[in-house]
């Protein structure tokens, strides 16, 4: 259990910092676009990089943000619960994140292996954009495992609350 979690921080502090790059990257484009508009000779396809370097930043996200527990909870009504039935509580909605985001991120793989096959390119620019699909199934993994190793360690748990 100890290894899987320490993997799991490993993969979402290694994707914080490619989320970082990515945002740094995004905010020298988005800049660069702006200054260069006014003097009338913007980048060509700003908007199509964006939006892949903002998908991955978002996807990158996912899994530090749960395993930090920065989202947003509301817990007006659980809170008011047995101790006991809101671990099993806690156990069951980790148990429903790994799943649903396991099959998100093979659904997610699953289109990104078929614009492989096909060859699509972005409209604009004509850039493969599979792997920044790719790297959204990465993101959606990696919350998937974030989700596991907090399922987990609500099972190792006896009646307190995660």
């Amino acid at each position: 259990m100890k290894y899987l979690e320490t993997f799991s921080k490993f993969l979402n502090n290694f994707l914080m910092i490619l989320g970082a790059i990515a945002v740094l990257g995004l905010m020298v484009l988005a800049t660069g676009n702006v200054v260069l508009r006014m003097l009338h000779i913007p980048f060509r396809g700003t908007y199509e990089i964006v939006s892949f370097l903002g998908a991955c930043v978002i996807a990158f996200a996912l899994g530090n943000t749960q395993a930090t527990k920065s989202n947003i909870v509301v817990d007006i009504l659980s809170e008011k619960f047995p101790p006991a039935l809101a671990n099993m509580l806690d156990r069951v909605v980790h148990f429903v994140i790994m799943v649903f985001f396991a099959v998100v991120a093979w659904q997610v793989y699953v289109y990104a292996m078929k614009l492989v096959e096909s060859h699509e390119v972005s409209e604009t620019l004509k850039v493969i954009y599979y792997p920044f699909v790719f790297c959204v199934a990465l993101g959606f993994a990696v919350l998937a495992l974030t989700g596991l190793v907090d399922f987990l360690k609500a099972m190792l748990r006896e009646g307190d609350r995660v």
